[in-house]
């Protein structure tokens, strides 16, 4: 029999990563089972619940107490890990205070002045009011923090583009800014090739893939995956767009999104046909993409079929001979027959959905937490049924939690769920690798695919990133592939593969038919990227807003709010960060906080 301990530590706000180090930490003490470390926020609790971390026993606690609960073999042995707490904190705080940290944003662009960008990664019901400073004071914010209100997006980007600035957000995963990376970012080579995208495992995937095959990125503007939506009407998108359309180093413009709103489509597409540049279009299940590659009417628009299809069509539209693709694993799982059902455990939203659009017509039926036509949705996202792709990252599953990109844990248990179920014969898993994401994934999730591993199932594993990326992507595929696992570097050929391995019938995974010759070089009269671009066509029409400026494209410098992970990876890329010492307002009162906004304005 098991016990149950809990300890509280009054307004001791932690982000979530350290939560997370603390919590593994605690989970390594002799006769520990389980440990839970969280903010005592509702949503919070209830994810203990869920876990079985949770009785009625636990103390009352707010949004900003430290909550930890400890479920031991015996009460000894959980007293012994919770007497540690506050050894791990120091330890934390000590390493913390190498550097000064001022408490607010106006404080930090003192230290600061030359930083043009704010980076915000606070629990997304606080994560608007730090937005809304930012851009009071001038600065633009890459808003990685989720569940922040819709209505609260498109208000953020309007008060932003009025003052010729941009929100890159919320749920923005990731930006490529001068080189420097924001969020989750991989290492690629600098370019021509610029990147617009609602989509940010997408950007992630179509740089990688840019990156292998010999060319490189001008810049990558993450917009958030609801840019396109009706009410946001790609406010981002369009000053991204006018943005590309000026850069001189820009030559060929990619433009990404998960499923748009179709009249927000239409209006983004015609804002690019008037860039004057070849703009690359991968709408993920967007009906107008068609098959394969189509020119628009006056050249200048060029559907790709998949996110793979995009980087290929982008490197060919810069003149450059692509180089040699990456080298993927073909090898069998062990075993021939495998029981019937397909899982697929995402960290990527964009590639969940590519894989669900990939799998919707050869398998019956599907389920789905990610919407697309041709999926049914799934009744629990927490358990899966029949064949199932699950996008993890979503944000029923990181409210109070590191996004899976950062913590395997829920994966692991999510995959060790599916391995358990007998009718399981094959489980698809992106890794996405770079700054900030997981400093080596393969370490937790072979030793989970080793250990599950059985005759009738095989795993196969989709890893995006370059030989650049703190994690190397040549050691994680050698360890995947040592697991067991089949390991592929793009979502379409990974499908294929894994239908073929379920015998399922006319299961291929064959690239579309091409509407026509792939178009040459970008070029303009002059042959000359920066004299064409001066003379690039008129300026996209944002109702009149103010274009913003070219110059907050290089070397950004960046005050960073939120997740110190985020900081460490943006010291590491050798950019300008300071890191604010943030706490929620007024002990995360809600009432409390808007009548303090109230009396600020």
């Amino acid at each position: 029999m098991t016990v149950l301990r809990s300890a509280v530590r009054r307004g001791a706000y932690r982000d979530s990563i350290v939560l997370m180090q603390l919590q593994a930490a605690l989970a390594e003490f002799p006769g520990v089972e389980d440990a839970g470390a969280v903010m005592g926020a509702p949503e919070n609790l209830a994810l203990l619940e869920a876990r079985g971390l949770f009785s009625d026993a636990v103390p009352d606690v707010g949004p900003t107490d430290l909550l930890v609960v400890v479920r031991a073999k015996t009460a000894s042995a959980a007293d012994e890990a919770l007497e540690r707490i506050d050894d791990l904190l120091r330890r934390e705080a000590t390493d913390a205070s190498a550097s000064f940290r001022p408490r607010s944003l106006e404080a930090a662009t003192r230290v600061l002045p030359d930083a043009r960008w704010v980076l915000v990664s606070v629990p997304g019901r606080f994560a608007a009011d730090v937005a809304r400073q930012a851009i009071a004071l001038d600065r633009h914010v890459f808003l990685y923090s989720d569940n922040v209100p819709l209505a609260d997006e498109a208000e953020l980007k309007r008060t932003a583009r009025e003052k010729a600035l941009l929100v890159l957000g919320p749920d923005c995963g990731t930006a490529l800014i001068g080189g420097i990376g924001l969020g989750f970012a991989n290492r690629v080579r600098r370019g021509d090739v610029g990147i617009v995208a609602a989509s940010g495992t997408g950007l992630q995937a179509v740089a990688c893939s840019i990156h292998a095959l010999g060319a490189g990125i001008s810049h990558a503007i993450g917009t958030g995956g609801r840019d396109l939506d009706t009410d946001v009407g790609a406010i981002t998108s369009l000053q991204a767009l006018d943005l590309l359309r000026r850069d001189a180093g820009t030559r060929v413009i990619v433009l990404l999104s998960k499923p748009p709103a179709p009249e927000v489509a239409d209006r983004v597409l015609e804002a690019a046909r008037r860039t004057s540049k070849p703009v690359v279009v991968a709408f993920q299940g967007y009906e107008a993409a068609g098959s394969g590659y189509e020119a628009s009417g006056d050249g200048s628009l060029y559907f790709a079929s998949s996110l793979a299809d995009a980087a290929r069509l982008a490197v060919a539209l810069t003149g450059r001979e692509p180089a040699e693709p990456a080298t993927t694993s073909t090898r069998q799982p062990t075993g021939a027959g495998l029981a019937p059902h397909l899982r697929g455990l995402f960290s990527g939203g964009s590639l969940a959905l590519e894989a669900v659009l990939a799998l919707r017509d050869r398998v019956k039926p599907l389920f789905s937490n990610v919407k697309a036509d041709g999926a049914a949705a799934l009744p629990d996202p927490w358990r899966s049924q029949g064949h199932t792709v699950v996008d993890l990252g979503a944000d029923e599953f990181t409210v109070g939690r590191p996004h899976p990109m950062i913590d395997n844990d829920l994966r692991v248990q999510r995959l060790r769920q599916e391995a358990a179920d007998r009718d399981v014969g094959l489980i698809l898993l992106d890794v996405v690798l770079g700054y900030a994401a997981h400093p080596d994934p393969a370490a937790e999730l072979a030793p989970a695919i080793a250990d599950a591993l059985r005759p009738d199932l095989a795993f196969v594993t989709i890893v995006i990133g370059t030989e650049e990326d703190p994690q190397r992507v040549e050691a994680q595929i050698e360890r995947l592939e040592d697991a067991g696992a089949a390991v592929l570097r793009d979502v379409g050929e990974a499908v294929g593969y894994s239908l073929n391995r379920l015998g399922l019938a006319g299961a291929t995974a064959e690239r579309p038919e091409t509407g026509g010759a792939i178009p040459g070089p970008a070029t303009g009269d002059s042959g000359d990227p920066a004299t064409d671009s001066a003379a690039a066509g008129p300026t996209i029409d944002h109702a009149e807003a103010p274009g913003v400026a070219l110059a907050d494209l290089e070397a950004p410098g960046v005050i960073n709010v939120g997740l110190e992970s985020f900081r460490d990876a943006l010291a590491l890329q050798g950019a300008d960060v300071v890191q604010v010492d943030w706490r929620p307002p007024a002990g995360g009162d809600r009432r409390l906080i808007e009548i303090l906004e109230k009396l600020r304005r």
